[in-house]
C-alpha cells in the first residue's frame, strides 16, 4: 500500500463532499481545527490520539491523516510504535494489524 497515495485519494474524496456539503464540511473542519489547536495538549500528542482511535476503529484513512500530520507535529517512529501498543492493549489482534498499517505509513509518508 502506498500510504502517500492514500492520503491523496483520500483527499479527493474529502474535496468533492466538501463541494457538495460545505456547510457541514466546514462545521467538522472548524471543529477538527479547534480541537488539535494546543492547549493543555500539544497538536502532536492530540495528533497521536486521533491515530490511535483511527486504529481502534479499523479507518485505514484516519491512519494515513492521522500518521502524517503527527509526523509533521514531531512525533517520531518511536511515539507511533508506543501509540501502537496502547492500541493492541485495549484492542488486541485487530489494533495489532491496523497498528502495523500506521507504521508502515509513518516509513512511507513524506515530509517531517
Amino acid at each position: 500500500m502506498n500510504w502517500n497515495d492514500v492520503v491523496a485519494e483520500g483527499q479527493v474524496h474529502i474535496e468533492d463532499y466538501c463541494g457538495k456539503q460545505q456547510e457541514a464540511a466546514n462545521g467538522f473542519f472548524a471543529l477538527h481545527e479547534a480541537t488539535l489547536k494546543p492547549g493543555a495538549l500539544d497538536t502532536k500528542h492530540k495528533e497521536l490520539m486521533a491515530l490511535a482511535i483511527g486504529i481502534a476503529k479499523q479507518c485505514v484513512d484516519c491512519i494515513g491523516f492521522h500518521t502524517k500530520a503527527a509526523k509533521e507535529a514531531g512525533a517520531s517512529r518511536s511515539e507511533i510504535e508506543e501509540t501502537v501498543s496502547v492500541c493492541v492493549m485495549m484492542g488486541g489482534g485487530p489494533s495489532l494489524m491496523y497498528g502495523t498499517k500506521a507504521l508502515e505509513a509513518y516509513d512511507q509518508m513524506d515530509g517531517a
